[in-house]
């Protein structure tokens, strides 16, 4: 029993890489199609490369994506489908998607907002309730003051996570504000656009789990790369 249980934990760990390799492939497909191959001169193609080598992508899975996405293999279309809706508690939600098939992934993310007491919404229903900003996650070593160095950055906000902080930013200022970070000596784990809501939305503590497990429900399906909720 203990060596199945082994097996098939690595089955389950390998399958889960091989969807993250799966989105991360899909990013930069994507990226490559709208600003070209050329990562020095397509901001979000780079982004895209650094995050799928941090998580240790295989280089032929990401030069293959480029030449997907700018026409020098043939490859499935990706589409990217931002969905709007409200979770459990009243919760406004944005989900960004990549999807070769639309007609598979729209009715797959409408139950899975009405299995949590949600509902999807039209284009606009919620997106009035978030603001598009740079995000920027990184550590650093040594004592220092967060606060000081979002300024130093030019950052309006820095929160901390698990591992060190998040930055935020105005959204044109996504390059600049990472830029600045590392010369202050910072590590930069992720980098990238999201949102961030306007004014939270107020729920209790076994309110909030719900929420959570939505999200992580959400964040799961194949064709969704990013999740956001207006709670801080």
């Amino acid at each position: 029993m203990g060596r199945g249980w082994i097996n098939t934990s690595k089955t389950a760990n390998a399958q889960k890489k091989g969807a993250i390799f799966t989105k991360l492939a899909r990013e930069i497909q994507v990226a490559a199609r709208m600003g070209g191959p050329d990562p020095q001169m397509n901001s979000r193609l780079r982004l895209a490369i650094e995050a799928a080598r941090k998580q240790s992508c295989p280089n032929d899975t990401i030069d293959r994506a480029i030449k997907k996405g700018s026409g020098q293999l043939d490859g499935q279309q990706i589409e990217e489908i931002t969905f709007e809706g409200y979770g459990p508690h009243g919760v406004g939600v944005l989900v960004e998607v990549l999807t070769d098939n639309r007609n598979r992934t729209v009715p797959e993310i409408r139950l899975l907002f009405k299995s949590h007491d949600g509902n999807m919404g039209e284009s606009g229903s919620v997106q009035w309730m978030f603001e598009r900003v740079s995000m920027v996650e990184g550590t650093k070593s040594g004592t220092f003051d967060p606060e000081e160095e979002a300024i130093m950055a030019n950052a309006n906000e820095v929160y901390p996570t698990e591992e060190g902080f998040v930055f935020y930013g105005p959204s044109e200022n996504l390059e600049t504000l990472k830029t600045d970070l590392q010369k202050q000596g910072w590590k930069i784990q992720k980098a990238e656009l999201g949102y961030m809501p306007k004014n939270p939305t107020e729920i209790t503590d076994a309110q909030k789990k719900d929420v959570v497990e939505f999200l992580a429900e959400m964040d799961d399906h194949d064709d969704v790369q990013k999740v956001f909720a207006s709670l801080y």
